[in-house]
């Protein structure tokens, strides 16, 4: 079963601590086999194909053609 939870993990002994800082990018993976951070590629990746962008001209769309029904054809 899935789950959204990020602190979740099919490990009962994994803790994670929210207080903790975040691991460093990692350079040299064979040196932190065990417990490498997270490679400078998901760190750095550039998303152009995200839904920010689109929810940014979307939203005040929606936004407007709402208040347009909201003022004039509720009437």
């Amino acid at each position: 079963m899935e789950t959204k939870d990020p602190n979740y993990s099919e490990d009962p002994n994994h803790i994670e601590d929210p207080n903790k800082p975040s691991k460093p990018v990692e350079h040299d993976y064979a040196k932190h086999e065990e417990d490498p951070g997270p490679s400078p590629q998901a760190v750095e990746e550039y998303n152009s194909n995200g839904a920010g962008p689109v929810l940014k001209w979307i939203l005040p769309v929606i936004v407007l053609i709402l208040l347009v029904y909201w003022f004039i054809i509720r009437k």
